[in-house]
């Protein structure tokens, strides 16, 4: 019996030794016949085992001759994108190379053209959907599929994404940025007070909007009241007390279920009941809540459609998808030709409501915390963004601010050309991910010549290298760092040079034609420069690209325009001098004072991390001051 079960042993054994041999084989074989530079690793850097394990399995491979590992060494560690982006790329000599393990080939790209092919052809590089199987378990959705399905989803939730409502979510972004400005001025209404939490901030501020675009919902600031004529479901949902049924404000399970949203993604339910852990408690009772306020928000808008009582004046991403599923006829029905309506299912309207949160809350949160972090530290950037704004708003209070008449002159200003530079430093994802098709190997060409990239490979598109490659964008000798450019600095003032790169724009053989709607305009206001196609890809590209990307540039606008048109924000310098003490210098101390904090504010930025988006975790965070312009301290002549 013992000898059987050795035997077996040893068979299951020697079956798996032979997969792995045969596969890295096979890997080997097909990556030599890409053209393409290539590395042997023992286990790839998105094998999530691998990453879990990888401070236990990296330096048993760093056992084993230099030859082997000095080259990749950093992709054998986390978040090495956003710290070596381009450099490792220059490192290797390549603007591609392929890392090759037994189970996978994965083939990491910052080459624009490359990155622009690969974009425009969505079933030859599709979305690998098993990356964000995760995102489905609250019910199948646009980010979750690929194919049919995906194509359903995707035109049946891009109809809520156009200009109508970009307008209201100006004025929504406005109204909410209001609130926050208030909450920092503090009771006085003076501010210049240091903020320890500019990211939490910024995060209520996005939810807030978020909680307005999703579900039609008006999130109050401490002290706002509603209207004594409003909706009373509004204010049910915008209290900070659990509504009947709930041990949890909606408001409250919203913001700690996205919190948690990787441990509750990654660990069962069931583990996370019974562990003896505070956050593992609270990230349950989190979620059963939200989850519970979904269906809740599912179930009132169909019987709103049912009786004929919905508005269309306000934006209401689910009350949009419900209209749509149980609209005019009943959910699979036809229309008056006979022909089948593409409808939802109540998981999926549920489904595709939460990715929009997910997408649309974290990233443009984070975008909008280093975009005042960045201008904090870069005074002559601010006092730009300032002078943009009041030659195109004036006076006018921000209520008054028509979102047509304002907002391209907003996003060919300082303004837009802050909210670029921003999303080309610190991206919300450092790699995109794609996959070649399974079917075949798939060409692509890179500066006349072409490579094949191996087919089921796995693609990461590397924002944080192309976006940071001299090759494609201005530069200057840096002001900060000796000998260096200006590549990896703050520098918004680049997005106004008038001759814009035409390279690598050209058509894409065999790219996608098909309408699948959405916004269809540039990324980039044509008044600023625009890198080669497939260089500045913050929200992907082509038929994949973000569905809200518009919205998000739309609430960054607003956001900057409405904080900075009155006041300005300086970096707080709390740790090396107290109000009276910097009441009492001249202004050369106070610059010195401020360099401090400059540099550490730029060595704060260096450490963000990438988890499901680039931003700052753990007690990481730059303390600012907001303050009336006209009084700054330090802001009002400081040089970056």
């Amino acid at each position: 019996m013992v000898s059987a079960i050795l035997l077996l042993l040893g068979a299951i054994i020697s079956y798996c030794i032979f997969n792995i041999v045969s596969g890295l084989r096979a890997n080997i074989a097909a990556a030599k016949r890409s053209g393409l530079p290539y590395y042997v690793v023992p286990i790839g850097p998105w094998n999530r085992i691998g990453q879990i394990l990888h401070e236990i399995w990296v330096p048993l491979f760093k056992l084993l001759p230099r030859k082997y590992w000095q080259d990749i060494e950093p992709i054998l560690h986390l978040n090495w994108q956003y710290i070596e982006n381009h450099k490792l790329f220059a490192k290797l000599g390549t603007e591609a190379f392929l890392i090759v393990s037994p189970g996978k080939i994965l083939c990491f790209m910052e080459n624009a053209e490359a990155l622009h092919q690969i974009t425009s052809k969505r079933e030859a590089f599709p979305k690998p959907t098993e990356a964000y199987a995760l995102l489905g378990q609250y019910g199948q959705n646009v980010l979750t599929l690929e194919g049919a399905p995906w194509r359903m989803h995707r035109k049946i939730t891009s109809a809520s994404f156009n200009e109508k409502n970009a307008g209201l979510v100006f004025k929504e972004s406005i109204s909410q940025t209001q609130g926050l400005i208030k909450l920092w001025l503090g009771p006085s209404g003076l501010g210049n007070v240091t903020i320890m939490t500019l990211e939490q901030d910024t995060a209520s501020l996005m939810l807030n909007i978020i909680a307005n675009i999703g579900f039609g919902l008006k999130i109050l600031w401490p002290g706002q009241k509603f209207p004594a004529d409003a909706d009373p479901r509004l204010e049910k949902y915008a209290t900070q007390e659990p509504s009947v049924g709930h041990t949890m404000s909606f408001v409250k399970a919203l913001a700690y279920t996205l919190d948690y949203l990787i441990l509750l993604l990654i660990t069962p339910k069931w583990l996370l009941k019974i562990i003896p852990i505070k956050h593992a408690k609270l990230a349950v009772e989190a979620e059963s809540n939200f989850v519970h306020y979904m269906n809740e928000f599912l179930q009132e808008k169909i019987e709103d459609v049912k009786r004929g009582n919905h508005t269309e004046q306000g934006l209401d991403i689910m009350g949009s998808l419900v209209r749509t599923s149980y609209g005019e006829n009943p959910a699979g029905g036809s229309d008056k030709t006979g022909a089948q309506i593409a409808r939802l299912s109540d998981s999926e309207i549920i489904g595709n409501a939460f990715v929009n949160i997910v997408a649309g809350h974290e990233s443009t949160a984070n975008i909008l915390h280093f975009a005042l972090v960045y201008l904090a530290t870069n005074p002559v950037s601010q006092r730009r963004l300032q002078r943009d704004l009041d030659s195109i708003l004036g006076d006018a209070e921000p209520e008054a601010w028509d979102y047509d008449a304002k907002i391209n002159a907003l996003l060919g200003s300082m303004v837009g050309a802050t909210i670029n530079e921003t999303l080309r430093l610190v991206p919300p994802v450092v790699d995109i991910p794609k996959k070649v098709s399974p079917t075949q190997d798939q060409p692509v060409t890179m500066d006349g010549v072409q490579y094949l990239l191996p087919r089921n490979a796995v693609i990461g598109m590397v924002t944080t290298a192309s976006q940071r490659n001299p090759r494609y964008w201005p530069t200057k000798p840096s002001k900060i760092n000796e000998g260096e450019t200006n590549i990896d600095e703050f520098v918004p003032e680049r997005w106004f040079q008038t001759e814009s790169t035409k390279a690598n724009n050209a058509a894409v053989e065999g790219a996608d034609t098909e309408d699948f709607g959405g916004f269809a305009g540039s990324d980039t206001s044509t008044q600023l420069y625009h890198p080669p196609r497939g260089a500045f890809i913050p929200f992907s590209d082509g038929a994949r690209a973000c569905l809200g990307r518009r919205m998000a540039i739309v609430e960054l606008v607003s956001a900057l325009a409405a904080i900075f048109q009155k006041y300005s924000i300086e970096l707080a310098v709390d740790e090396w001098a107290n109000d009276e003490k910097v009441d009492g210098m001249g202004e050369d101390e106070k610059a010195k004072v401020y360099q401090r904090a400059q540099e550490k504010s730029r060595e704060t930025v260096k450490g963000a991390t990438s988890l499901i988006t680039l931003k700052l975790h753990g007690n990481k965070y730059v303390p600012i001051r907001l303050v009336r312009r006209g009084t700054e301290r330090f802001v009002g002549y400081v040089d970056s």
